[in-house]
């Protein structure tokens, strides 16, 4: 069926509608999703190589990975507040293409400054993938799915990170290196680009779209998207208190994901002595558990809701401060020797994370309306990436001499400092309940 851009105005048509289409939206989104993180996490895999290769010092290594972390945090409430005025289909599009192209141009680098240059392209556009995030679970589920499908969501932003090991290593034996392995996975960035553009619509426009599923997602009855000026919009969240019960645990919890898609293949090999097959072969684990702490992460708000009988906001506190308890087992890895040990523990604070960065997009689409989901959960990537790249820089000029260790340690206990401000700014009160 053929929709009107006037909500409510429904046309026939010949096309045949889909059973649960909003899912298979969602789907796409996180196929786009998983090759963003398998473009980005070419580099931590192809580290060691790079590092001889191009003569790379573990320092300028540091300052690679910051460039692209420092491009994500600027670009991610640019890119929410684009895809807020212009539209989820063009605006992730658009994104999508530039850094497909950046990641074939990573296979000409010749140095850690044409590196540094091409990551910090790349990391402006795939910066758009958490603020797309929640715009497509705002735009297509109701309330009462938002969190199942903000941790449905959230797999394929582990999802790539898992598979970006088997492929990185297909893709450098069979194409000649690591120049080969990126313009492999540049050229699947590509691939998904025009599936994109061939298949999403928004749901008033979706061929393929029931009526009754339309209304369905409708439910809720919020008030139409209001689009505001990029400073105006920046303005407005910034004085709401909800923001930051949000975007502080976000600057607590990334630091650990950093380290897990960009330093953990170094530590394997500095710490724990291993080559690059060793890497592939262990390096997914962490990310295997992280897409289970997604999947899970929505459920486990309905236990607190059945068991506790919390309301939906406090049920989705409850989730994320459980997973800050399990980043506890980062600390862990300070105090073992055991290589396979140590990967289980990284596993834990893997699955935990996720469990807290779905949630927190979970908590976006519920406190915030339609016209300013995506530009608030760039303004919280930003607040994230911030202490990622600061940590990259002090895991730069410190791995070398005093090691990982003291870093787990800390990247251990970070969340549970978040949980506190989640807790003190969204955590729903009697008052408020009644």
């Amino acid at each position: 069926m053929n929709r009107s851009l006037n909500p409510g105005i429904t046309a026939a048509g010949t096309k045949r509608t889909f059973r649960h289409m909003r899912w298979w939206v969602l789907v796409l989104f996180l196929a786009g999703v998983t090759v963003n993180y398998i473009t980005r996490n070419s580099l931590g895999l192809l580290a060691p190589e790079l590092k001889d290769s191009l003569n790379i010092t573990t320092e300028q290594y540091s300052y690679i990975v910051g460039a692209f972390q420092l491009a994500y945090t600027f670009f991610q409430p640019i890119c929410g507040w684009l895809i807020d005025v212009i539209g989820l289909k063009v605006g992730f599009l658009i994104c999508a293409s530039v850094w497909a192209i950046a990641c074939l141009f990573h296979a000409g680098a010749g140095s850690w400054l044409h590196l540094a240059i091409l990551r910090f392209v790349m990391g402006s556009a795939e910066a758009a993938a958490t603020p797309a995030n929640a715009k497509v679970i705002g735009e297509w589920f109701p309330k009462k799915e938002r969190p199942i499908a903000a941790g449905w969501a959230g797999v394929g932003f582990s999802l790539g990170a898992m598979l970006a090991p088997p492929i990185i290593y297909f893709a450098h034996a069979a194409f000649g290196g690591w120049q080969g392995a990126f313009l492999f996975t540049g050229a699947l960035a590509l691939g998904w680009v025009l599936l994109w553009w061939w298949l999403y619509r928004d749901p008033y426009q979706h061929p393929n779209l029931s009526k009754s599923e339309l209304d369905f997602i409708r439910q809720d009855n919020e008030p139409p998207a209001v689009k505001l000026p990029f400073f105006a919009a920046l303005k407005t969240v910034s004085k709401n208190k909800r923001f930051y019960g949000i975007a502080i645990p976000a600057f607590m919890a990334e630091p650990a994901w950093g380290v897990l898609s960009f330093w953990v293949p170094l530590y394997l090999a500095k710490e724990l002595g291993m080559d690059l097959k060793q890497i592939v072969m262990f390096a997914w684990l962490p990310f295997l558990a992280a897409d289970l702490g997604s999947a899970a992460s929505g459920y486990l708000t309905r236990l607190y809701t059945k068991i506790f009988g919390f309301t939906q906001v406090n049920s989705v506190v409850a989730s994320s401060v459980t997973g800050a308890f399990l980043m506890l087992s980062l600390a862990a890895v300070a105090v073992t020797k055991d290589p396979y040990v140590a990967i289980a523990l990284i596993s834990i604070g893997g699955f935990g994370h996720q469990i807290i960065s779905c949630m927190l997009s979970a908590l976006v689409v519920e406190k915030f309306d339609k016209g300013q989901m995506a530009t608030v959960n760039g303004m919280r990537g930003s607040f994230a990436w911030i202490s990622s790249f600061l940590f990259s820089l002090l895991i730069g000029v410190t791995a070398d001499t005093i090691g990982f260790n003291p870093l787990f340690v800390a990247m251990g206990f970070f969340d549970l400092i978040g949980a506190v401000f989640l807790i003190a700014f969204l955590a729903e009160r009697r008052a408020q309940r009644a």
